[in-house]
C-alpha cells in the first residue's frame, strides 16, 4: 500500500532559515465554519499554517462548493493538507446533510469481502481526491471488543482484531490508490473502552499480551502496508503509561514509533476533546503532544485565528524556554512535508449502487420472525448520537418519534394503529430505549425493532433486525427486507 511518488508539492521548503513561527503553524491544522474561506485563515494559511481539517459546516453547500473551497485553501497555501472525517457509513462530512453512499466499517467486516472493502475505500478516496482532500482521517483501525462503547461501535470493523487487521488495510489501500492518505485511528486503540473520549478520559485496562495480539494488531498490519498516517487517541494505557493520555504520552508514542515501526506523520485527535485538553487547555496540550512525539496537531473544529495564534505563540515559548527543541518540530515538518510528496495521482472511480445495497442486505442479522408489517407504522427513537457521528439524519423516514422516556410510561399511547417498525440505535446501552421496548412488547401489536447501532445484547422478546450502521445503501436494503413483509409505507 505504499503510496506512488508524483514529484514535490509546490511551495516554500522548510530549512535551517525557516523561522520558529512558521515551523510552529506547520505543525497545526486549523478548522473554521462555513463554506468559504475567511480572511484571517487565509492569512494563516499564507503564514504557514499546516492545513484545514473540515467539517460538516464546510461541506453543506455541496461538492461543486467544496471543489472551490479546497481550491481556495491551495491557492493561498499549496502545500497544506487539507483533512476530513470520512469513513462511510454512520460518520460522513460530504454527506453530512444525507446519508453516506458507502457502508460503514461494520458493514463491511459483517460481509467479509475484502474486494469489496477495497472498492470502497478507492470510492471514497476518488471522491475527496475530487473534491481536493488529501488526507482522510479513517479508516478505524480499533477493535470493539467492548458492545457498550459509546464512541466507536459500528465505526469498527469488528470485534475480532484479524478481522479488523485485514479489513483496514483493504480500506486504506484502496482510499490512497485514489491519491488520498490514509491515517488509521484511533491508537493504541479505543475499542475496550466505555467512556467517549470527547467528554472524559477513558482507560484501556490491557495487560501489554492483551494489548499486542488484540488493539496493536490492526495498527501494524496497516503500517506494514504502508499507511500514510496513525491518529492517536486521549485515552489512558495504565501497562504502558499511567500517567498521560496516549496523545501526550511519550512511551506510547514510542510503541508505535519502536515496536510498530510506524515512521509516517503522527497526527492526534481533535485536542478540544476533553480527554485531551480539560484541565490543561489546547495551547499546553498541543506543546505536550508535540513533546511527546505527534506531528501534525487537529485543534478541533471552529477555530478561531486567534485561538491558533495563541497555540503557535506557545509552541514558541516552549522552544524557547527549553522544553520542546526546533529539532522535534522540523522533524514533524519533514514527516508532514514527505506525506503530501508521496501522494499518488488521483484517479476517478465509482462503485455500482446496487453491489452496495447487495452487500448492505448481507451484512442484515435477523432475529426472530418478522411479523406481517402491511400498513406499519415506522417509528423512531430519539436518541442523542455520539459526537464524532454527529446529529445528521438516520434511518428510514419515520411516521413518528418518540421521546424513550415519555413514551415508555404505562399510560403513554403508541402512536398509529397496527404493527410498528421501531428504529433505534445502540438501544441496549440505554435503559430507556429498553423500556420502551418493552412498552411495545406489552401492547402486543406486531413489531419489529430495526437497531442501526451496534447489535448489542437484545433482551427484549420482539424480533430485531440489525444493520451495522446507518448508510444510503443500508436504508434500502432494509426497506427493501420490510417490503417483503408487506410493509407499503
Amino acid at each position: 500500500m505504499s503510496v506512488p511518488a508524483t514529484g514535490p508539492a509546490t511551495g516554500p521548503a522548510i530549512g535551517p532559515a525557516t523561522d520558529l513561527e512558521t515551523l510552529a503553524l506547520r505543525v497545526l491544522l486549523g478548522a473554521f465554519a462555513g463554506t468559504t474561506l475567511p480572511d484571517d485563515q487565509r492569512e494563516l494559511l499564507a503564514d504557514g499554517l499546516g492545513g484545514i481539517c473540515l467539517f460538516g459546516s464546510n461541506t453543506a453547500d455541496g461538492p461543486r462548493a467544496l471543489a472551490e473551497l479546497t481550491a481556495a485553501i491551495r491557492a493561498a497555501s499549496p502545500r497544506a493538507v487539507i483533512a476530513v472525517d470520512e469513513e462511510g457509513g454512520d460518520v460522513t462530512r460530504l454527506h453530512a446533510s444525507g446519508l453516506s453512499p458507502v457502508p460503514g466499517a461494520a458493514v463491511l467486516g459483517a460481509v467479509d469481502d475484502l474486494v469489496l472493502t477495497q472498492d470502497v475505500g478507492r470510492a471514497v478516496g476518488a471522491e475527496l481526491a475530487a473534491s481536493g482532500i488529501t488526507l482522510d482521517l479513517g479508516p478505524v483501525a480499533d477493535v470493539n471488543t467492548n458492545p457498550d462503547n459509546p464512541v466507536i461501535g459500528t465505526r469498527s470493523f469488528g470485534a475480532e482484531p484479524d478481522l479488523v487487521a485485514r479489513h483496514v488495510v483493504a480500506w486504506a489501500r484502496g482510499l490512497q490508490e485514489s491519491g488520498v492518505a490514509a491515517c488509521v485511528k484511533h491508537f493504541p486503540g479505543h475499542g475496550d473502552t466505555a467512556v467517549d473520549s470527547h467528554l472524559a478520559l477513558p482507560t484501556l485496562d490491557a495487560d501489554r499480551d492483551t494489548l499486542a495480539h488484540r488493539e496493536l494488531m490492526p495498527f501494524e498490519a496497516a503500517v506494514t502496508s504502508g499507511v500514510a498516517a496513525v491518529m492517536t487517541s486521549h485515552i489512558v494505557v495504565p501497562v504502558v503509561d499511567p500517567g498521560a493520555p496516549a496523545t501526550l504520552s511519550a512511551p506510547v508514542l514510542d510503541l508505535l514509533r519502536d515496536q510498530v515501526g510506524f515512521q509516517g506523520v503522527i497526527v492526534s485527535d481533535a485536542l478540544d476533546m476533553a480527554g485531551a485538553s480539560a484541565g490543561r487547555g489546547i495551547p499546553e496540550t498541543a506543546v505536550q503532544a508535540l513533546i511527546s512525539g505527534v506531528d501534525l496537531l487537529c485543534l478541533g473544529p471552529d477555530r478561531s485565528a486567534a485561538s491558533v495564534r495563541d497555540v503557535q505563540s506557545a509552541i514558541v515559548a516552549a522552544v524557547g524556554a527549553g522544553r520542546l527543541t526546533r529539532s522535534r518540530l522540523e522533524d514533524a515538518v519533514a514527516r508532514i512535508e514527505a506525506m503530501a510528496d508521496a501522494l499518488a495521482r488521483p484517479a476517478p472511480y465509482a462503485i455500482d449502487a446496487e453491489r452496495l445495497v447487495a452487500a448492505a442486505r448481507r451484512a442484515l442479522v435477523i432475529e426472530g420472525e418478522v411479523p406481517d408489517l402491511t400498513d406499519a407504522w415506522v417509528l423512531s427513537v430519539a436518541t442523542e448520537a455520539n459526537i464524532a457521528v454527529g446529529d445528521v439524519p438516520w434511518g428510514l423516514s419515520p411516521d413518528g418519534v418518540l421521546d424513550p422516556g415519555a413514551a415508555a410510561a404505562p399510560d403513554a399511547a403508541l402512536p398509529g394503529r397496527g404493527a410498528l417498525v421501531v428504529q433505534v440505535r445502540d438501544a441496549h446501552r440505554r435503559p430507556e430505549v429498553g423500556e420502551l421496548l418493552r412498552r411495545v412488547q406489552e401492547s402486543r401489536r406486531p413489531a419489529v425493532v430495526v437497531e442501526w447501532g451496534w447489535p448489542g445484547p437484545h433482551e427484549v422478546g420482539l424480533p430485531r433486525i440489525c444493520t451495522h450502521g446507518v448508510s444510503g445503501p443500508g436504508v434500502r436494503a432494509v426497506r427493501a427486507l420490510l417490503r417483503e413483509k408487506g410493509w407499503t409505507r
